[in-house]
């Protein structure tokens, strides 16, 4: 990573996006980086669309706002597009991460005349083989840390297993299924 990022995370209440980018945020800060993570509030409800946000880089962030021109998009739920404006204000230069088992060209219609770079995961996929439930966030994770070249994978791993082991201290059968979905992730993102 070469400039200071931002990010945006579009996701709704109980999928893990504003953990996922609390997650960015911890294990960018453990590598030497500048870094914010936060969500932006709403009607705190299950299912209810929620924002989340990171700035990570190598200078200090002096900025202290919501984020409304992001370099990167993550959309942890793709029914959003219909509900969501998720590329607005979304640099050309800069990319979208969608959670979708279609393909790019099936997604690029929903997302309002974006020229920019699309990628897609089938997070569900990859949350279903390594954790055999649901959980979207570990892969979007990853996808990002990819797309975003936010840091070396393997370091990314070793700081992924150690921030894991401290959350999951009384739950550790789970840091397995949750490494190997991130593992997974970086393969499959496309």
């Amino acid at each position: 990573m070469k400039k200071n990022i931002e990010i945006r995370w579009h996701g709704r209440g109980g999928q893990g996006a504003k953990t996922a980018a609390l997650l960015l945020a911890d294990v960018a800060f453990n590598t030497g980086m500048h870094v914010q993570g936060f969500p932006e509030y709403g009607p705190e409800r299950m299912g209810a669309p929620i924002t989340a946000y990171n700035r990570i880089g190598q200078t200090p962030i002096r900025v202290h706002s919501n984020i409304y021109n992001p370099d990167f998009v993550v959309v942890v739920d793709e029914t959003l597009l219909h509900a969501v404006d998720v590329t607005k204000g979304l640099k050309a230069d800069g990319a979208i991460i969608i959670n979708t088992e279609k393909t790019k060209e099936e997604i690029i219609p929903l997302l309002k005349g974006y020229e920019g770079r699309v990628y897609t995961i089938d997070a569900r996929k990859v949350s279903m083989a390594t954790l055999g439930k649901y959980f979207p966030n570990s892969p979007m994770l990853a996808s990002i840390v990819k797309v975003a070249e936010i840091m070396d994978q393997d370091v990314f791993l070793e700081q992924m297993e150690a921030s894991y082991k401290h959350k999951f201290a009384k739950k550790p059968e789970v840091i397995e299924g949750n490494m190997n979905a991130l593992r997974m992730a970086f393969a499959e993102v496309k």
